[in-house]
């Protein structure tokens, strides 16, 4: 066995990715021990970062958000030394992961910043692409282990470009599916069957792996997680952050950000970002949840939250609302205060409100005809 698989590797979260890049390692002959903030029940669990770092030279960290990583860094730090090398896979920040860097390398340890694009399926057959980022003997050294479970590892630049690339192609990723929801939605109104717009898509120069995958099953509203809702959420919120960090005006960035922030507001973040199409496509199945219940307060005061401009309002008294939105009024008065009072229905009432001066242009456009 090669001298680079008998030294042990360290994998700090299970999620979707950590579990197949640890099963990945251990069919390549590596030697793996694994760490999780919720134990489980796998072989080689440790029962703390710090364990892993005496136990490991290698640690791979596939934690999910900035305040994770550091916290990660922190536990791992006590226990570090110049024989290790830690692997960051996590997306966050650029900031954050210059810090997480300066923490292991304060107790002269090694650092490389790795994360990846591919989902579930990607990580299961060992095919994710590593953007990387450190030094480069230390990239050399690490490679076979980033290997273990990559078809490309793609040496990007200084520590935080690569997450930087990483931000970047998930802003490209949550538009296009958003964009694709809003299309389905379109063609159903059409009354066109969506299998020939997914035909359709087949042959045009915007098609993608990504839109391979997802289309069919968010016709089928099949949203089992690949890459979750709320970590795409996650990594919007970053692009917006660093778009206003340099003047920039993210604004399809920022329509995508809000259209999976409605999408925990229902309470369904855990499920695969594709989920955006739910508000476009006619549900077909019971999906386990219920519409999530408004605080007392919020339904007392709701009447003042939400103003309809005066002209609509007749249109949406002959409206038939559904009970729940009924139930959280229409009134007259307050409307600045609306974002605060009632998160959960912002999406759907800016739509009923567009919908009902549409209806009200309607007439005129004829008559100016």
């Amino acid at each position: 066995m090669p001298h680079s698989k008998r030294q042990k590797i360290g994998v700090i979260g299970l999620g979707i990715i950590g579990r197949g890049v640890t099963a990945n390692l251990r069919c390549k002959g590596f030697q793996v021990f694994v760490w999780n903030r919720t134990p489980r029940p796998v072989p080689n669990f440790v029962g703390s970062p710090a364990e892993l770092a005496e136990i490991c030279d290698y640690i791979q960290i596939f934690v999910s958000d900035d305040e994770a990583l550091l916290q990660t860094a922190h536990q791992l730090s006590e226990k570090l030394a110049p024989r290790h090398i830690v692997i960051a896979h996590s997306t966050v920040a650029p900031d954050s992961m210059r810090t997480a860097a300066e923490i292991v390398e304060s107790r002269g340890a090694r650092f490389i910043e790795a994360p990846f694009t591919g989902s579930k399926i990607a990580a299961e057959k060992g095919e994710l692409v590593f953007y990387v980022a450190g030094d480069e003997a230390t990239l050399q050294e690490a490679r076979p282990i980033l290997e273990a479970s990559s078809r490309e590892i793609m040496k990007i630049g200084e520590l935080g470009q690569a997450t930087a690339v990483k931000i970047a192609t998930n802003m490209v990723t949550a538009a296009s599916v958003q964009a694709t929801a809003e299309a389905l939605a379109l063609v159903q109104a059409l009354g066109l069957p969506l299998e020939k717009f997914v035909e359709a898509m087949q042959g045009n120069a915007s098609h993608s792996t990504t839109l391979a995958m997802k289309m069919p099953k968010m016709i089928k509203r099949d949203f089992e997680p690949h890459f979750s809702t709320k970590h795409m959420l996650k990594d919007m919120q970053i692009a917006n952050q660093l778009g206003l960090s340099n003047y920039l005006d993210l604004g399809v960035t920022a329509a995508a950000r809000d259209q999976l922030l409605e999408q925990m507001q229902w309470g369904y973040g855990d499920d695969d970002f594709s989920a955006v199409a739910r508000k476009y496509l006619p549900e077909t199945e019971s999906t386990g949840h219920e519409e999530p219940q408004l605080a007392e307060r919020e339904e007392q005061t709701s009447a003042e939250a939400i103003a309809p401009a005066p002209e609509v309002a007749p249109v949406l008294a002959q409206m038939s609302l559904p009970p729940s939105v009924a139930a959280a009024g229409v009134g007259s008065a307050g409307a600045g205060e609306a974002k605060e009072a009632i998160p959960a229905r912002r999406g759907f009432l800016a739509h009923l409100l567009r919908r009902a001066r549409q209806l009200l242009k309607q007439p005129v456009s004829s008559k100016e005809g």
